[in-house]
């Protein structure tokens, strides 16, 4: 035989694909599973297509997800995150994906490694990433996770059955601090910014700042190299700052604006009242399609911090969602923050996905 079989399930999770594997299955962490994922998603490939894999050729399409025997008390499974870089002979796990993570639920259940219940099955999921632990609470209908439902996720056409996540205590994921600085606002190569850690290391700056308007198309801004550079160059000061050393996925910069109408890519047009908070995340150098999860998450946490520019820039009251215009539609996010003592404290972020197996065999690896 001329390739390796590596039993596989390929999942969408949320608006991300993932080839996911039982720990098991794989080498130990090392070069050696490193390269499995790589050749199995098609990484690197210099024309960004990965052609001779299961990757997509952009990062929401290039990730992989490995379940394992839990580790922390309390837990069902242990999840870990990886992002496979396209061009790149390189695999992140320095952050984790909200996106993947709602599949990890499904895929928990099919596979006999938490008993289905009947109408709603609780999987406790500790993702090692970031050291946190997950709640992802999934329909279940005839033993099996529910597929069909009346849930509609912007950026994934048709419905689906609602997965409801809690992401338990996100603070400090990556840096061990919600204020990875202390501060709501800092200065970062001349641009007014607000770094803040929950779920992942993010850095937040106004779009007006940048010369935008924060309504660009991905195409747009991935089109414009000086603006991807000066991008580039504030999350890499941003990392320093922050005390991380600082990845092609970690920490990750986003641009915000005050709830203006736009236009998602499936042509629907939304008016500025759909919104409270209107942004564009940038994903492993490109502009991305649908604003990562964690980044998400991180920012409805930002937006309940006085003083911060997605606070700034936020028409959320306490006690609401937090709706995020982003380049797919609208996505509503309720995060609970308290103030204890006088520091922050992100107690949970709620969001809600959809997830389904799509196949379930091999990846033969070369």
């Amino acid at each position: 035989m001329t390739q390796r079989r590596i039993p596989a399930v390929y999942m969408r999770g949320g608006t991300s694909r993932c080839l996911i594997f039982h720990e098991r299955d794989l080498p130990p962490a090392g070069r050696d599973r490193d390269a499995i994922l790589l050749r199995a998603l098609g990484s690197p490939d210099p024309s960004a297509r990965q052609l001779d894999g299961l990757g997509g050729g952009i990062s929401s399409l290039s990730k992989a997800v490995i379940i394992g025997p839990t580790t922390l008390p309390g837990a069902d499974i242990d999840y870990t995150f990886a992002q496979v870089h396209v061009t790149k002979s390189e695999v992140d796990y320095t952050g984790n994906c909200g996106n993947c993570s709602s599949a990890v639920g499904p895929f928990a259940i099919e596979e006999g490694l938490v008993p289905a219940r009947e109408g709603e099955t609780v999987v406790r999921i500790h993702n090692t990433n970031t050291k946190k632990l997950i709640v992802s609470r999934v329909p279940v209908a005839g033993g099996a996770p529910a597929v069909r439902g009346d849930f509609e996720l912007p950026g994934v056409a048709g419905l689906g059955a609602r997965i409801a996540l809690d992401f338990v205590e996100p603070g400090g994921a990556g840096t061990g601090r919600l204020l990875p600085t202390g501060r709501p606002r800092d200065t970062v190569e001349g641009v007014t910014a607000s770094l803040v850690d929950a779920s992942i290391p993010m850095i937040f700056v106004r779009a007006a700042d940048l010369g935008m308007t924060g309504t660009e198309t991905p195409a747009d801004v991935d089109a414009d190299a000086a603006l991807c550079a000066r991008l580039e160059a504030l999350r890499v000061a941003a990392a320093r700052l922050m005390g991380i050393p600082g990845s092609a996925a970690t920490p990750k910069v986003a641009v915000v604006t005050k709830p203006t109408a736009f236009t998602a890519l499936d042509g629907g047009r939304y008016e500025a009242g759909a919104a409270d908070v209107v942004g564009r995340a940038m994903s492993m150098g490109n502009c991305h399609r649908a604003f990562p999860l964690t980044a998400a998450m991180c920012l409805a946490v930002a937006a309940r911090i006085e003083g911060s520019v997605v606070q700034e820039c936020s028409t959320a009251r306490a006690g609401q969602d937090v709706r995020l215009g982003h380049p797919s539609g609208v996505l509503p996010l309720d995060a609970a923050v308290t103030r204890p003592g006088g520091d922050y404290h992100a107690e949970r972020v709620t969001v809600y996905r959809t997830a389904r197996r799509l196949m379930e065999g091999w990846v033969r690896i070369p």
